[in-house]
């Protein structure tokens, strides 16, 4: 007979701001670690960065289907496919870029917990977006990846005619047109693509991935002794 014994509530005295009103609690969960053992792998997240048409979205892919073939539990969280939900009420602006990156990033987080490696394919252009996804990442490893396309490449490419568009002015804010492009200045993995095929461009990535979870899963794997 299970008995459930009954916990008085108690109202904080302040709520913090951007809380709605009523006591909010965090409550305490499985340890996240027993979830890494069971899947024999600790994640980790990779944030893609780089400017439209750079090669993210395709790269992500790629590294994605490898991660499955060498037994990974992975996922990709792409900027565009996000725009169809979760974020579709967010413009192009700095503040809903912002915003942009600051939900995916806490999506990341919530997969990453569960054990999964995430690779986040985003745009996100500026240097402090970037770094409060690594925040929000907190203890979960976390590499920002630069997909590095000269920008004269991204145009010839130009797969959804977006370059067409913002050079006509029919695309007000576009990154690294009429809008900044920060580049990251210490990336934890630069991917160069000029000249490089997609399959050679995505295996420095997986490879990292690979031997990041790989090593992760070992350690988890080792008994505890404290």
């Amino acid at each position: 007979m299970c008995v459930v014994q009954k916990i008085p509530q108690t109202i904080p005295e302040a709520i913090p701001a951007g809380l709605p009103p009523g006591p909010v609690t965090w409550h305490p969960l499985q340890a996240r670690e027993a979830r890494w053992a069971r899947l024999g792998q600790v994640p980790v997240i990779a944030w893609l960065t780089g400017l439209s048409g750079a090669g993210k979205s395709t790269l992500a892919a790629e590294a994605d289907r490898t991660l499955v073939a060498g037994g990974r539990h992975s996922a990709v969280l792409d900027g565009d496919n996000l725009r169809h939900g979760l974020n579709a009420d967010l413009a192009f602006s700095p503040e809903d870029r912002a915003e942009n990156v600051r939900r995916t990033a806490e999506v990341a987080r919530l997969m990453a917990e569960a054990g999964t490696v995430v690779i986040v394919s985003l745009i996100s252009p500026y240097r402090a977006d970037r770094a409060l996804a690594r925040r929000i990442a907190g203890d979960i490893p976390f590499l920002e990846v630069f997909v590095d396309t000269p920008l004269g490449l991204c145009e010839a490419r130009d797969p959804k005619g977006l370059y067409r568009l913002a050079r006509a002015g029919r695309i007000p804010g576009f990154t690294g047109i009429s809008a900044p492009y920060e580049a990251p200045e210490r990336p934890d993995l630069t991917i160069a693509t000029e000249g490089r095929g997609t399959a050679a461009c995505a295996r420095a990535l997986s490879a990292r991935l690979m031997r990041l979870s790989r090593a992760a899963a070992r350690a988890a794997d080792e008994p505890r002794t404290r």
